[in-house]
């Protein structure tokens, strides 16, 4: 194996996204919640790597990072494993409603992909992808005896889901050049995105050698924040050595033991899928459920709820997980300690209803009660992601330790 440079690396210059292919409509792919940051951070379980790892040139951690910031990848198809290990209990679809409680549920269709999508939060779970450029990508959910896919080709979008033999339809309204594009998070790329956002002068970023995956050679990325309030230990990437996508995302948790995100390929091809790979037509005697279009509003002839509904679905992801998507949200701090802090107007008894939702009951049936100068609260704990509610209805939630929330949730007040 060649000799590596070892260098750190304090900042990920150029990591902005450079290609439009796979993004428009992506925002379908994969609901986020402010409490589920995890939600999207985990996902995808690793491809095996090969047996011998290849002989590479040296390259160093910046000329990597350059490498994943200049890749142009716009056909893509393979399979990819999705695994969820947060460290929660199953208590009857409460954990997964928890990710599809804070991210909307849409009309409630089964087809619909808001709601649908919010199931790789846990569990395990077997995708296909494809994309061919900006306007053609396909994500399929395969289960037992089923299939869950969300298709965009175009301005359409579809979801469908064959168990209910529901149809959910919407616009992108990209014909007008107007809508938004967001790589979806449950990918090796954007999860590698994502973490390389958070590094700063606070991170060890090296080259720690290379790997095969799914028949391709590799280059392995280690991230280690030195944070010593973040849950995150570390963070290893696989970049394709030859388009620099990253290929396999694997993350373990302060704490040790088995990773609590792996994200990677099991088989990957570059060259372009079938343009009938990207073609839908609702079966026969399907129930088919009209979105919005996400810039001129409600289809003809349905009712406005699936309007208003719809297009919450078409502001995407980015809707509820981003740093100013939430309404009231404050981001404290920056990098792996970050918090994000928002107030729901209600006590942590409140039902069901408002901000708070899911996230109170399932906090108040398995947290820990706290105290401090704020108040009193409970902290839901996970291997990742840990959220204080107070009694008086805010919301602490961030990849940091329950100390660390408590002290967000003492200087706020």
């Amino acid at each position: 194996m060649a000799p590596y440079e070892s260098d750190d690396s304090t900042t990920a210059p150029g990591t902005d996204d450079r290609r439009p292919g796979r993004r428009r409509a992506a925002r379908y792919a994969v609901p986020v919640a402010v409490v589920g940051v995890a939600a999207v951070t985990i996902g995808l379980v690793p491809a095996l790597a090969d047996s011998g790892d290849p002989d590479l040139p040296a390259i160093s951690a910046q000329q990597l990072i350059e490498k994943i910031a200049a890749s142009d990848v716009q056909q893509i198809s393979g399979t990819v494993k999705v695994s969820t290990d947060l460290g929660l209990p199953d208590l009857g679809g409460l954990t997964g409603g928890l990710a599809s409680g804070a991210t909307g549920s849409g009309d409630g269709s089964a087809a619909d992909p808001t709601a649908k999508l919010a199931e790789l939060a846990t569990g395990t779970h077997t995708l296909r992808v494809a994309a061919d450029g900006p306007d053609r990508q396909k994500l399929s959910i395969l289960e037992n005896a089923a299939e869950y896919s969300v298709v965009h080709n175009g301005d359409d979008v579809w979801g469908y889901d064959s168990k209910s033999n529901e149809v959910y339809h919407a616009t992108t309204g990209t014909a007008s050049g107007k809508a938004e594009e967001t790589e979806p998070p449950a990918t090796p790329e954007q999860l590698t995105k994502d973490a390389l956002k958070a590094v700063d002068g606070t991170t060890s970023v090296t080259v720690d050698g290379t790997a095969h995956v799914a028949g391709r050679d590799t280059y392995k990325l280690l991230i280690k924040p030195k944070d010593a309030d973040t849950t995150v230990g570390a963070i290893s990437v696989a970049v394709d050595a030859r388009t620099g996508l990253p290929l396999k995302f694997t993350l373990t948790p302060a704490t040790g033991g088995a990773a609590v995100v792996d994200a990677g390929f099991t088989k990957v091809s570059f060259a372009k899928p079938a343009a009938s790979t990207f073609d839908f037509t609702p079966p026969k005697g399907a129930k088919v459920t009209e979105g919005a279009d996400a810039e001129h509003g409600t289809r003809s002839g349905k009712a406005e709820k699936h309007g208003k509904q719809g297009t919450d679905a078409a502001k995407g992801v980015e809707g509820r997980a981003g740093r100013d998507s939430l309404d009231g949200v404050n981001v404290i701090g920056d990098g792996w300690d970050s918090i994000a802090a928002f107030d729901t107007g209600q006590g942590s008894s409140g039902g069901s209803g408002g901000d708070l939702g899911v996230l109170g009951g399932l906090a108040g049936s398995l947290g820990d009660k706290v105290k401090g100068s704020f108040g009193s609260g409970t902290v839901l704990s996970t291997r990742l992601i840990n959220a204080l509610v107070t009694d008086d209805g805010k919301v602490y939630v961030g990849a940091v330790t329950k100390d660390a929330l408590v002290k967000a949730a003492d200087a706020a007040k």
